[in-house]
């Protein structure tokens, strides 16, 4: 450590920041310099050249350039470094390469010092002889030096510095310990002993992790075994290490795109562009990958920084690009953004405006309904002139001062004098509010522009100059321009014209080019405005025969041939239009068919034809139920019926689904028939359980009902989740399906166990059906709702039944203390004891017998003396072996008369 400076140690060791270090360097190094010129009192009359920078210390902000020149100018010479001293500066600064070019210039700049300090002392010992000779040249040049001369010298030195500065390379962040290996690596590599080459690569980034050189090494010896992958990936390495090299990027990205990695390729392009912004072709090349992406807005962006870039002379290129660009967006529906390209193309090069150009900005305008701008495009680049009538602010004077006016009317005579025959965007928009009154078209118009300028007059309302035009028009043949044709028929069409549009699509559909579905399409919607009704069903036909999957020319056509009293014809126009397949597959299909199902439904309703009708409902159900029918494990069959098919809903074992994810075809199906709402939906599906249930299609109205509770969207609503049980209720007691209706009535219960209706209607299911499931059922929701008064009852009928007198007779005992007038608690509890008394083995059989009169006698007291309550009170005797008296009450039943029910 003896050889280092001290501030050098103290810097090592950590004792003093890199700023202290550098200042008592600084100082330490002016103190040396003071001393150097102290010792040696020596008059220089040698002037060594200024170009290049002798490094040394800085005083009072002068850089060693400046002050190098000075000394050049004064005669003096400076006083160079030592050897030690440039060792120890250079040790302490960045090690540079070889192969850098900043470093080939600090060498030529080392160079041309060593000539010049020659050159001096060669002069020195020259002084002997023409010293004063010397010494009077010396005050010559002094006294023809000003301060101009300095000044302009710095101000050279200045720009060198900056230009050097401005091409100064990344520098590298491999060790001077390094280089050597490095430089071995590539000898290796370049003799082709390429794998000690890698091992020496490997070595290097080992120590030097940051160095991009072993990287670039290393992807080249990759590149040429032809190991595409690890190429790339080592060149990434070096390039992300490098990342000022464009050209590296480049080809990092041709490599990407030999291996179809786009993506990547986009970021290198990215890369390359970061560091050389300007540079139109790489621009272009990302945007092109964009495109190939599909990545629409990204490609667009660089081609609006393409327009930014190319210059004023390079018109051409910027039309033709703004031109695709425009396109493109229009293509992509961004109306906006391509009358922003347009506008700016417009205004940036007027001169090179083509009539294609034309034609692409008033068709962009009539799209995005500017016809005013469109009609303005064209009177300025066409050279059409528009014959307005004269302004009212011409003649009349508005509500302003008279000065203005005056000054206004001045401003109009001069420009008359000028002799401007044709009218300028600035001259439109002054006579916005005058009428015009004819159009001047000169022979040199294109057709295309001729018709562009029709449609902005008729969408303008403008038709007095239009019947010449058009009657021009005409006279050409509409198998050359029979777009055009229709362009001004649909323009007619739009503004309600429809006499002035039926010639032209008349033109058109007796043609043999344009005898096309959409012409006729258009014939008919204009014959229909007129009223022509069988001309336009005729048109209508005509249209469905050439496209079949025409929904709306199919609605149409049934509309009409309804009102011409042709429901027959009405309902073949509305026949399906894609087979199974194509329904499972395309969405867009599955959604027209929806539209065209639900006509026809409502058609066949209003015809009367029911069993079509269903046929067409639960075509159009299955549709939105599919994954739950599949669930529910519910198909649609055709069946024949009375010689004619018809679909039904029938229940498999066995049900293979589409799709395995449920979850997936749930989502797909929603795509599919998210046409109508789900309150439509609803509406369809409650209309065809209730017409199936009045054609006594009980079964299929369940299964339906079963299907939709598993539809999630109708499930999860509790209101119509309900209404869906109540439905299932109904239709599984009608079709006496008392095991599912036992099921939709316990849940019902569940949730209502306080409505007596459920009840009764669960007492009806328990009944008739003849299983005892509703026992343990009973049982556990007496648990949860101890004080039901119909739960007490029915568990103490099911405990009756079972034979569990005494808890049969619990559960009456509690019934009747919560209502003791209710004469059928009486019964039952009467009824109870005699059982118990009729048991084989009874310790108190007369107290229970004793005790079921009392409870008799009380319910007959509480009923009243009518055939019930005698008969009941006659089948207890009778019970109870006392025929005698049993009979006494059956003749007395039989002669009171029977109770009929009050309604």
């Amino acid at each position: 450590m003896s050889g280092f400076s001290a501030e050098l140690i103290d810097y090592l060791e950590g004792r003093i920041t890199f700023e202290e270090f550098d200042k008592r360097r600084d100082e330490r190094k002016a103190k040396e310099s003071g001393v150097g010129l102290l010792a040696e009192d020596v008059e220089d009359n040698a002037q060594p050249s200024t170009s290049a920078q002798i490094p040394g210390n800085i005083e009072e902000g002068v850089s060693p350039g400046v002050q190098l020149a000075f000394a050049s100018m004064l005669g003096e010479t400076p006083e160079l470094l030592s050897s030690e001293e440039e060792e120890e500066e250079d040790s302490l600064s960045y090690v540079d390469d070889e192969d850098d070019e900043d470093y080939k210039v600090e060498e030529e700049e080392r160079g041309k010092v060593e000539v010049e300090v020659e050159e001096t002392e060669k002069r020195q010992r020259q002084g002997g002889k023409g010293g004063r000779g010397g010494r009077r040249k010396k005050k010559e040049e002094e006294e023809d030096l000003t301060v101009g001369d300095v000044f302009a010298l710095e101000m050279e030195l200045n720009r060198e510095n900056k230009k050097m500065m401005k091409e100064r390379r990344h520098r590298s962040k491999l060790p001077r310990a390094l280089r050597g290996l490095m430089g071995e690596a590539n000898i290796r590599y370049a003799r082709g002993e390429k794998e000690d080459a890698i091992l020496m690569c490997m070595e290097i980034i080992r120590q030097a992790p940051l160095a991009y050189e072993p990287f670039s090494t290393l992807a080249m010896i990759y590149e040429d075994d032809e190991d595409m992958d690890k190429a790339v990936q080592f060149g990434l390495i070096a390039a992300h290490l490098n990342p000022s090299d464009c050209e590296e990027w480049i080809r990092l990205a041709e490599m990407s795109l030999e291996q179809d990695n786009i993506r990547q390729a986009i970021v290198c392009y990215t890369k390359a562009i970061k560091y050389d912004p300007t540079n139109v072709r790489y621009l272009w090349e990302r945007s092109s990958l964009h495109m190939r992406l599909g990545e629409h807005k990204h490609c667009m962006d660089g081609y609006r920084r393409i327009l930014s870039l190319l210059p004023l002379e390079d018109g051409e290129h910027f039309m033709q690009l703004s031109k695709d660009m425009a396109k493109s967006y229009y293509e992509s529906s961004d109306l906006p953004s391509a009358l922003g390209v347009i506008d700016d193309a417009l205004a940036r090069h007027p001169s090179l405006v083509s009539d294609d150009f034309i034609n692409m900005s008033a068709e962009l305008y009539i799209a995005n309904r500017q016809y005013n701008k469109a009609l303005q495009v064209l009177v300025q680049f066409s050279g059409i002139v528009l014959v307005r009538a004269e302004s009212k602010s011409d003649f009349v004077v508005p509500t302003q001062e008279e000065k203005v006016a005056d000054k206004t009317t001045e401003e109009q005579e001069k420009k008359n004098e000028d002799g401007t025959k044709s009218n300028t965007v600035e001259e439109i928009a002054v006579e916005e509010n005058g009428e015009i009154k004819d159009v001047q078209v000169p022979d040199s118009v294109p057709v295309d522009l001729r018709a562009k300028l029709m449609v902005c007059l008729i969408h303008l309302q403008v038709y007095t100059p239009l019947e010449g035009l058009v009657s021009l028009l005409m006279e050409q043949s509409p198998e050359e321009i029979g777009d055009l044709y229709l362009d001004i028929g649909e323009a007619y069409l739009e503004e309600g014209e429809y006499m002035s549009a039926l010639p032209l699509l008349s033109a058109l559909v007796i043609s043999d080019k344009y005898n096309l579905a959409v012409v006729w399409l258009r014939h008919a919607e204009c014959l229909k405005a007129l009223g022509h009704m069988e001309a336009a069903a005729e048109s209508y036909t005509k249209v469905v025969e050439m496209a079949p999957q025409h929904l709306e020319a199919r609605l149409s056509l049934a509309t009409l041939q309804q009102q011409l009293g042709r429901p027959e014809c009405a309902l073949k126009a509305l026949e399906s239009m894609y087979d199974s397949d194509t329904l499972a597959q395309d969405s867009s299909a599955a959604q027209k068919e929806l539209k065209l199902l639900l006509h026809r439904s409502t058609l066949l309703k209003t015809q009367g034809q029911i069993q079509d009708y269903l046929d067409a409902m639960i075509t159009m159900i299955s549709m939105l139920l599919k994954v739950a029918m599949q669930r529910a494990k519910v198909c649609v069959r055709s069946v024949t019926v009375s010689g004619e098919n018809h679909l039904r809903l029938v229940k498999v074992k066995d049900m293979l689904p589409e799709i395995a994810d449920h979850e997936a075809a749930y989502l797909d199906n929603t795509g599919k028939t998210n046409v109508l709402s789900k309150e439509d939906w609803w509406q369809l599906l409650v209309s065809c359980v209730l017409t199936l249930c009045e054609v006594k299609r009980y079964e299929e109205a369940e299964l339906l009902v079963e299907s939709a509770m598993e539809f999630f969207s109708f499930y999860d609503n509790k209101p119509r989740r309900k209404e869906l049980e109540f439905f299932g209720l109904s239709a599984t007691i009608l079709d006496h399906n008392y095991y599912k209706a036992y099921n939709y009535i316990r849940l019902m219960l569940m949730e209502n166990v306080d409505l007596p209706q459920l009840w009764n209607i669960f007492n009806q299911l328990t009944i008739t059906s003849e299983h005892q499931r509703h026992h343990r059922f009973c049982l556990r929701l007496l648990l949860k709702h101890p004080d039901n008064h119909a739960l007490c009852v029915l568990c103490g009928h099911n405990a009756m039944v079972s034979g569990s007198f005494k808890h049969a007779l619990g559960q009456y005992v509690q019934a009747f203390q919560t209502h003791p007038n209710n004469p059928l608690h009486s019964l039952c509890v009467g009824l109870t004891f005699f059982h118990m008394a009729s048991q084989k083995y009874v310790a108190k059989r007369h107290t229970l017998v004793l005790q079921g009169f009392s409870f008799l006698w009380r319910y007959v007291e509480l009923r009243g003396e009518c055939q019930e309550s005698m008969y009941n009170l006659g089948r207890a005797l009778h019970q109870m072996g006392l025929t005698h008296l049993a009979i006494h009450y059956y003749q007395k039943a039989l002669t009171l008369p029977a109770q009929k029910l009050e309604v």
